[in-house]
């Protein structure tokens, strides 16, 4: 069924008004049809297996005593509570799709901030945690030799790894024995488990990286005459660290509770955390464990001069898990996602299986010791598709732009495409390598990362996984093609900006309506708290909104940028602009409301007279007499808004010269004309 709630207040609504007047059921894939592809499998399992997810039985108890709903929308009280935890979810399922379409990191920045306010309350307390990765990368690792980006790319991983649960059936079953869902009747239940604690495995294993990007712009610096790393390097080292791995009484008295030992600092707690996992299957105490990982950030020579960005990962996570959950509710299952982030760059490759080493290789990892790492480490490996390079050497490296799965019969059928127009590239490498192979392959062995791993005999790519994890009854298959590049869905534009403004951006955008007029009283802190007391879903809208508005501003001749640039400031929109972007804006809106399940209606309006309970109905019903009943085409669209009436059409330009003068209460962005 998947949307119960939503089916359930339609069926009030039918009671109600003796006609099906809403909600509409949202569709698995809009416009498109399913299968066993990387897109489907993920939306599959967002929408079928994560029904019920996050309900709850006593609130809906309440409301049934009371007659009053808990939910939230735009305001408290206006519809039931798990109708609200439906259409979270519902938002999650949309963000995600535009994402894998779009693969853009402005669309990973919504996957983000749906399943963290989904999983970890109000994204505002923890937004820099994960924005900072991603202005670290744009703006620091230009001057790194190999750096390639890692805020899509988490969004990435997190959605492989929700396709090979709702694929791989031996996995799955793995999965849930190894956490205590033995029962057919805990399907749904170990998918919302599988879903919040892969969540934090994959979207935040990467956050350390602006601890190794520093070390790795010194040592960039220096191998610019000296091309190998070692003795003689220059390099940086951590000190004083404590902030990052200290555990305080209450951690220590919680953990002493949850594991029977006492431990002091977050090294001790994931050593004995991976040692638990596999210390007896590969030979490894928890003292040499513990030894290694407070080695990593302070002597990096010793691991061939390289820092461990997943060291930093998480120590970063765990304390910020320690601050917005409590550390009374932090779990072993907790405990084996921070384990699995430790372990996934190259504690488990180097440290414990030796997997490039033939003497001492260990056996590839199994899923059943650590069903969070195996996962974590196959979809890392996996993901080298659509990755921004910055570094300098990885811009002139050949990585794919596109990738196409298959994950019929519990195997992995991956297909990379490469870029049509690094062709000669290509043919040179072939050209070499067959002169390589015809002068009976003496010498080295001619490379074009990350093509040749992939289109030599060798396969270097596949198996190298295959040493890092055990994908014996996984049919897994690899193969590069050439194709011409789709960059339809990337919406570029001129304008630029940090994430950490697009946050304020939306907060603008929605105080829009209100404060016409009174821009220059009103305190920013006020309108953050406003934001941040609606539901989900209209977050979601205004961040979108001015996601979007660089290509209204691209329509109209002008950008956005944070930087000080020599074009003149737009202090106001004129008619003429307006009437080109305001269209956009509808456009935008009708898209998004479809998606989401709405539909056109007025019943609201004729029901109810009090303008309170006219606006819970209109949320009740989710109908909208702006809404259009079906899929358009954009002229169509453009139609029905010249067809709106002129106080209807307002809202779509009205309040955007009350948000020029908002947004700029928000140090640093500003609106030019080109």
């Amino acid at each position: 069924m998947g949307y119960t709630a939503l089916d359930q207040m339609r069926k009030v609504n039918r009671q109600r008004f003796g006609m099906d007047v809403g909600p509409s059921s949202p569709k698995l894939i809009r416009g498109g049809k399913t299968g066993q592809d990387l897109k489907s499998a993920a939306m599959r399992f967002l929408h079928e297996c994560c029904e019920g997810l996050r309900f709850d039985p006593e609130k809906e108890a309440k409301e049934k005593e009371t007659g009053k709903y808990l939910g939230t929308s735009i305001v408290a009280g206006q519809i039931p509570w798990n109708m609200q935890k439906d259409i979270d979810r519902l938002c999650l399922e949309h963000e995600l799709e535009v994402f894998i379409d779009s693969g853009v990191a402005e669309d990973a920045y919504t996957v983000y901030y749906a399943w963290m306010e989904m999983f970890m309350g109000e994204f505002g307390r923890s937004q820099k945690m994960v924005e900072l990765l991603s202005e670290f990368e744009s703006n620091a690792s230009s001057l790194l030799m190999k750096h390639r980006d890692h805020y899509s790319h988490s969004v990435y991983v997190f959605t492989l790894g929700l396709a090979i649960y709702e694929t791989h059936e031996e996995y799955r079953n793995t999965f849930n024995r190894f956490y205590g869902f033995t029962e057919e009747s805990d399907n749904h239940r170990a998918a919302h488990f599988f879903l919040a604690y892969w969540g934090l495995t994959s979207l935040f294993h990467d956050i350390g990286y602006p601890f190794e990007i520093p070390f790795e712009q010194v040592l960039a610096y220096f191998e610019v005459d000296q091309k190998k790393r070692g003795p003689g390097s220059v390099y940086i080292a951590y000190r004083d660290i404590d902030y990052l791995t200290a555990m305080d009484e209450t951690a220590t008295a919680h953990f002493q509770k949850l594991t029977g030992r006492s431990f002091s600092s977050v090294p001790e707690l994931l050593a004995y955390g991976i040692e638990k996992r596999l210390g007896k299957a590969y030979g490894v105490s928890e003292e040499y464990l513990q030894e290694t990982i407070e080695t990593k950030p302070t002597h990096p020579e010793q691991f061939g001069y390289f820092m461990d960005h997943a060291f930093f990962s998480a120590s970063r996570l765990y304390q910020e898990l320690n601050a917005v959950l409590g550390t009374d509710r932090l779990t072993e299952a907790h405990l084996d996602a921070l384990t699995a982030i430790m372990l996934h760059n190259s504690m488990y490759k180097f440290v414990i299986a030796f997997y490039k080493d033939p003497d001492k290789r260990k056996a590839p990892l199994k899923a059943s010791l650590h069903p969070l790492a195996y996962l974590l480490m196959l979809c890392d490996e996996l993901q080298c598709w659509d990755r921004i390079a910055y570094g300098r050497n990885s811009r002139t490296e050949l990585h794919p732009m596109c990738a196409e799965f298959d994950f019929s019969g519990g195997g992995i059928s991956a297909v990379y495409g490469y870029d049509e127009e690094e062709r000669s590239k290509i043919e040179a490498f072939e050209s070499e390598y067959a002169e390589w192979e015809k002068n009976g392959e003496n010498g080295k062995v001619p490379r074009l990362k990350a093509y040749s791993d992939m289109a030599e005999k060798e396969q270097r790519f596949r198996t190298d996984i295959e040493k890092i994890v055990d994908l014996t009854n996984i049919p897994f298959t690899v193969k590069a093609v050439i194709r011409k590049p789709d960059r339809s869905a990337k919406h570029i534009y001129i304008s630029v900006s940090s994430f950490l403004h697009l946050y304020d951006f939306a907060v603008a955008l929605n105080a829009r309506y209100t404060y016409m007029g009174k821009e220059a009283d009103i305190k920013t802190e006020k309108l953050e708290a406003e934001f941040d007391s609606m539901s989900l879903e209209y977050k979601l809208s205004n961040i979108n909104q001015a996601k979007y508005f660089a290509r209204y501003l691209n329509v109209i001749g002008c950008f956005y940028t944070d930087r000080l640039v020599d074009y003149p400031m737009l202090k106001r929109f004129n008619t003429e602009q307006i009437n080109r972007f305001a269209p956009l804006e509808h456009e935008r809106w009708v898209i998004e409301h479809k998606a989401m399940g709405w539909r056109y209606g007025t019943l609201y309006e004729k029901a109810e007279k009090d303008p309170a309970a006219r606006k819970a109905l209109r949320e009740q019903l989710r109908q909208n007499k702006c809404c259009m009943d079906s899929w358009r085409s954009e002229y169509e669209i453009y139609r029905h808004y010249d067809q709106l009436p002129l106080e209807m059409q307002a809202k779509d330009w009205r309040p955007f010269n009350s948000m020029l003068k908002l947004i700029r209460k928000f140090d640093g962005l500003r609106i030019y004309i080109l």
